[in-house]
C-alpha cells in the first residue's frame, strides 16, 4: 500500500525501444498465473480502454461505457473480465455496437464475479455499459462536511489491490497493462482529475473533461478524483492539486518536489511519465500516499507546516520507477514494488536531506522490521518476501514486511557489491523491464545473470533464497547506526536524573523525536509522561507521525491526559496503517478494547471501506 508520497527528452533509440515495450506489455506476461483475477489473459487480453462516464453525486454513482480494445489471442468465443458490485446493463461488440451475450459467474469473497462475454474470433472491441453501486470499495463519496472546505462534495478512487473492478469492469491484474483515454462528465462547479498524462489545471464551464494515458499501466493504477479542486505549480513539470483552503499550505510544504524528481533522475535515469503532480485528498484517504501515475494521491496528514514529513513524497515519487514503470506481476510479488520503492525513497532522501538523516531513517526502518517480525512471529510464512495470498484478500500482503524487509534485502546487496556496481544495476534493471510487469523469479534471474553471475562467494554473501523464500530475518542483515541517535540514547539514559527541562532544544527533528519517543522506559510513570509532554507538547502540537508514536506510549502507559486527543485523532484520519497501530495497542487490555470499539463506532462512517475492513477484523 506506505503506500508515503514532467517533460523529459528521450534519445530516439530509447523512444523506439519504449514504444515496443509498451505495445508488447499486455501480452508479454499474460501467461503468468494470477490467483486474484478471473480473466484468462493468455486467451483474450485487453490492450486499450476508452472510458466515457458520468459522475453523479445525487445518486453517488459513476455510470457509462467502458470500450475495451482487445487481443483475442486464441481466436476463441469468450473474454472474461473482473467485476465486483457493478451493475452491468449491456455489452456490445465493435464500433457498430452489435449486442452480445454476457453472464456473471459465481461470487468469490473479496474478488467479486467473473464477467463472461461472448465474442467472435475476429472481435477487437468490447463495449460494456455499466454503473457503480453503493458497495464499490474503490470509491469514497464525501459530503461537504467531510472535506477540508466543507462547501462541496468530493469523490476519489483507490484501486490497489483488486478494487478497480468495483468502479470499472476490467481485467484486474497487475500483470495486465493497457493505455486509456477517458471522457468524464461532472457537475460544472467541480474539477475532475485522473492518473493521466495531462490533467486540467482549472475548471471549465462545461463540466466535461478528457484524459489520456499513453503509457501502459495496470488496472490498480486507474484513478479518479472529483471535487472543488484547485492547482498551483511548483516548477515547469510539478505542481499541487488541493481544495482551495489548503492549496497554498500544500504548495509551500511540497516546494522541494522538483528537486526530488531531479534527485531520482540522477540516480535512476529519466522520469518517463511527463508531469509529476500531487493531489492532497480529504482525511478519509486510507493511505499516506498512492502512486497513481502522473498524480500521486496524498493524505493531508503530510502537511505538517514545517516540511518534516515530505519523505513520504520521496516514496510515492520512487514508485514512478519501481511499481509504475516496473510492476509486480501478481500480488504475491508486491515486495518488488514496495521494497524497491523504500530503497529508492531512502536514496532520494539522502540526496535531499543528507547522510545523517539517511542514517537515522535506516535505524527506524530496521526497528520497523524487527517490530513486524516480533508481531508476526519469526517462522510465520507471511514474513517471506515472496508472499502466498491464494484464497486470501490480496490486501493482506500490503503489510510493512514487503517494504522494510525488501529494503533491508536490497541494502545487503548494496553492501555486498558496493554502490558503484549496485546503482548501475538498479538503473539497468528499470530500463530492461520498463513498462512491464514481472515476477519475483524474473528478478532473481536478472540478478543472477547481471550481478551475481557465477560468483559463488557473492551468492553466499547475499543469501538470496533466505531473504526471498524463507520467513524471518536472515543472519546477514546489516546493522545500521546513527551518531545522532546514539546521542539521544545517552539522553534517554540520563533524563530521569537530570530532568527533562531543555531537552526540546537538543531533540528537534521529527526523526529524532520519534526515536526518543519509541525508546521511552518501559516503566515510565504518568508523572514522567506529563513532564515530557509539558516540555515537547507532543499531545497538542506534534505532527502526524509524532502524535501517532506518542499516542502509542500514552495508551501503553495510561497517560489519560492524552485520551481525548487520541480519540479525536483516530476519528479524524482514515490512514489504515497508522490507525491499526493504535487499535492494536488498545486491544491489548480489556479496557482498551472497549474504548477501541467505542471509537470505531463513532469513526467508521468517515473511514474508507478498506480501513473499516481492517479494523473490524482486528476488533473481532
Amino acid at each position: 500500500m506506505k503506500k508515503i508520497f514532467l517533460v523529459t527528452l528521450f534519445l530516439a533509440a530509447f523512444a523506439c525501444q519504449k514504444k515496443d515495450q509498451t505495445e508488447k506489455t499486455t501480452t508479454a506476461k499474460a501467461t503468468i498465473k494470477d490467483e486474484h483475477t478471473f480473466s484468462k489473459a493468455d486467451l483474450a487480453v485487453v490492450k486499450h480502454l476508452d472510458l466515457d462516464i458520468k459522475v453523479d453525486f445525487d445518486t453517488q454513482t459513476i455510470s457509462g461505457k467502458a470500450s475495451w480494445q482487445i487481443d483475442n489471442i486464441s481466436k476463441g468465443n469468450e473474454i472474461i473480465f473482473d467485476e465486483n458490485t457493478l451493475n452491468i446493463t449491456k455489452v456490445t461488440l465493435g464500433d457498430e455496437e452489435k449486442e452480445t451475450k454476457f453472464e456473471l459467474g459465481a461470487a468469490v469473497e473479496f474478488h467479486g464475479k467473473p464477467l463472461h462475454i461472448t465474442i467472435e474470433p475476429n472481435t477487437t472491441k468490447v463495449n460494456i455499459y455499466y454503473s457503480t453501486t453503493k458497495d464499490a470499495v474503490a470509491l469514497q463519496w464525501l459530503n461537504p462536511q467531510q472535506t477540508a472546505d466543507k462547501k462541496k462534495p468530493f469523490v476519489f478512487s483507490q484501486g490497489e489491490s483488486i478494487w478497480s473492478r468495483t468502479w470499472i469492469p476490467c481485467q484486474d491484474s497487475p500483470g495486465i497493462r493497457f493505455t486509456y483515454n477517458a471522457k468524464v462528465t461532472v457537475p460544472k462547479d467541480l474539477l475532475a482529475v485522473m492518473s493521466a498524462s495531462v490533467n486540467p489545471q482549472q475548471k471549465n464551464d462545461t463540466g466535461v473533461y478528457t484524459f489520456k494515458q499513453d503509457k501502459a499501466i495496470p488496472s490498480y493504477l486507474m484513478a479518479i478524483a472529483v471535487g472543488d479542486i484547485a492547482f498551483q505549480s511548483i516548477d515547469n513539470r510539478t505542481g499541487v492539486y488541493a481544495e482551495p483552503s489548503i492549496l497554498k499550505k500544500a504548495a509551500w510544504e511540497f516546494a522541494e518536489l522538483g528537486k526530488m524528481v531531479g534527485a531520482a533522475e540522477k540516480l535512476y535515469g529519466p522520469y518517463r511519465w511527463g508531469r509529476y503532480d500531487v493531489l492532497v485528498l480529504p482525511p478519509s484517504f486510507p493511505y499516506g500516499g498512492m502512486e497513481n501515475p502522473n498524480l500521486t494521491f496524498l493524505t493531508p496528514g503530510v502537511i505538517a507546516g514545517d516540511r518534516s514529513l515530505t519523505s513520504l513524497l520521496a516514496h510515492e515519487l520512487g514508485h514512478s520507477w519501481s511499481g509504475n514503470l516496473v510492476t509486480n506481476a501478481t500480488w504475491d510479488d508486491i515486495w518488488l514494488n514496495e521494497g524497491f520503492t523504500t530503497y529508492v525513497e531512502h536514496r532520494i532522501g539522502e540526496e535531499i536531506f543528507g547522510k545523517k538523516e539517511a542514517e537515522m531513517q535506516d535505524v527506524l526502518t530496521r526497528k520497523d522490521l524487527d517490530d513486524n517480525i516480533t508481531e508476526y512471529g519469526a517462522t510465520n510464512p507471511d514474513t517471506r518476501l515472496k508472499a502466498s495470498l491464494t484464497n486470501r484478500n490480496p490486501d493482506d500482503g500490503i503489510s510493512q514486511i514487503p517494504y522494510v524487509k525488501g529494503y533491508n534485502f536490497l541494502k545487503v546487496i548494496e553492501e555486498a557489491v558496493g554502490r558503484e556496481k549496485f546503482d548501475p544495476f538498479i538503473k539497468n534493471y528499470f530500463d530492461a523491464h520498463a513498462f512491464q510487469s514481472i515476477t519475483t523469479e524474473d528478478f532473481v534471474k536478472y540478478l543472477k545473470e547481471n550481478l551475481i553471475k557465477d560468483d559463488k562467494a557473492l551468492a553466499d554473501k547475499i543469501k538470496l533464497d533466505d531473504w526471498i523464500y524463507k520467513p524471518g530475518v536472515p543472519s546477514n542483515i546489516t546493522t545500521p547506526s546513527s551518531e545522532d541517535f546514539t546521542a539521544i540514547d545517552n539522553i534517554q539514559k540520563n533524563w530521569r536524573t537530570t530532568g527533562v527541562k531543555g531537552l526540546s532544544e537538543k531533540i528537534k527533528s521529527t526523526t529524532e523525536k520519534q526515536h526518543f519517543i519509541d525508546y521511552l522506559p518501559a516503566d515510565i510513570t504518568a508523572k514522567e509522561m506529563t513532564a515530557i509532554d509539558n516540555e515537547f507538547s507532543f499531545t497538542k502540537n506534534g505532527n502526524f507521525v509524532i502524535k501517532r508514536q506518542w499516542f502509542v506510549q500514552a495508551i501503553r502507559h495510561q497517560y489519560k491526559t492524552a485520551y481525548p486527543v487520541i480519540e479525536q485523532f483516530m476519528i479524524a484520519t482514515s490512514r489504515t496503517g497508522s490507525l491499526m497501530t493504535l487499535y492494536k495497542e488498545l486491544v491489548k487490555t480489556p479496557e482498551g478494547k472497549t474504548w477501541a470499539k467505542q471509537i470505531f463506532e463513532k469513526a467508521k462512517s468517515g473511514y474508507h471501506a478498506t480501513t473499516v475492513q481492517a479494523v473490524e477484523g482486528l476488533l473481532k
